[in-house]
């Protein structure tokens, strides 16, 4: 049965995860829930019982994981065991692990089975998955997203740093995990939105007020100015409602869509 009651901001709850029952905190305000979406709900508030019991299966999930460690050691497994986690009411064990390779851990069953009676199940998880177990700081000091807030880890691509003029450094770009950061993903609906009014980077344009054409060097979304490049080798940086390409039949960004002025047929255009 569903929770209907609001929880408060860092209550602990009973959810329905994606293996089963576990404890959870409330990190936000509910939002909306998709129909299909059948973990995450709050079944209730935790009990001090629940409290106790989740405690005690943290602490066997962890003597458990140091004692498969040592297993797999003794047994050459090149595997890298990341954490060992019970469902609250312990119907359910997961074993996350990574490999560079495909791999066995039949052997490793049994060890689990002389310490529980839960099903087992082996599930191997990437680099995003490993660092929201084990939780680390992101480059703005704070915990990283994934072991705070997120459910699900969107794709993210190198395009959406070229979107957001980011400069291109792998090093900058990259989260604890040593994948793309998370968070490029959380702004680039609204940079696509702010990048529609700005001229692209190259592009021949011309200053209205001054006069001075050259090349667009550098987008500056937020503001919405540009770095242009003039011809004269002087570097401005305008708005870009005041810009225009250097042809005669582009128009400003705020006449987009106008039509170009008709040719005075006195003067013998055709």
């Amino acid at each position: 049965m569903l929770s209907e009651v609001p929880h408060a901001v860092g209550t602990k709850v009973v959810v329905q995860g994606k293996r089963g029952p576990e404890v959870a905190t409330v990190r936000g305000e509910p939002g909306e829930r998709k129909a299909q979406e059948r973990y995450g709900m709050v079944l209730r508030a935790a009990t001090p019982e629940d409290l106790a019991r989740w405690e005690d299966l943290h602490r066997q999930g962890e003597d458990l994981k140091w004692l498969l460690r040592a297993r797999a050691r003794e047994r050459s497994l090149p595997v890298k065991l990341v954490a060992v986690e019970f469902t609250l009411d312990e119907s359910l064990v997961t074993v996350s692990y990574s490999a560079d390779e495909r791999i066995e851990l039949t052997s490793l069953i049994g060890e689990v089975r002389a310490h529980t009676r839960a099903r087992v199940n082996f599930a191997a998880v990437g680099p995003r998955e490993q660092a929201q177990m084990i939780g680390t700081l992101g480059a703005c000091g704070r915990e990283n997203c994934s072991s705070n807030h997120l459910q699900d880890f969107a794709p993210v691509s190198i395009r959406m740093a070229r979107d957001q003029q980011l400069p291109l450094n792998p090093e900058k770009l990259s989260g604890p995990c040593g994948r793309l950061l998370c968070c490029l993903q959380f702004e680039h609906t609204q940079y696509l939105e702010l990048l529609k009014d700005l001229p692209r980077k190259n592009a021949k344009v011309c200053h209205e007020g001054s006069g001075a054409c050259g090349k667009v060097t550098k987008l500056h979304p937020l503001s919405g100015t540009v770095d242009v490049h003039t011809d004269q080798g002087t570097l401005l940086g305008v708005p870009a409602a005041d810009l225009r390409r250097a042809t005669e039949e582009a128009r400003i960004p705020s006449e987009k869509g106008a039509r170009p002025p008709r040719r005075d047929p006195g003067t013998g255009a055709s």
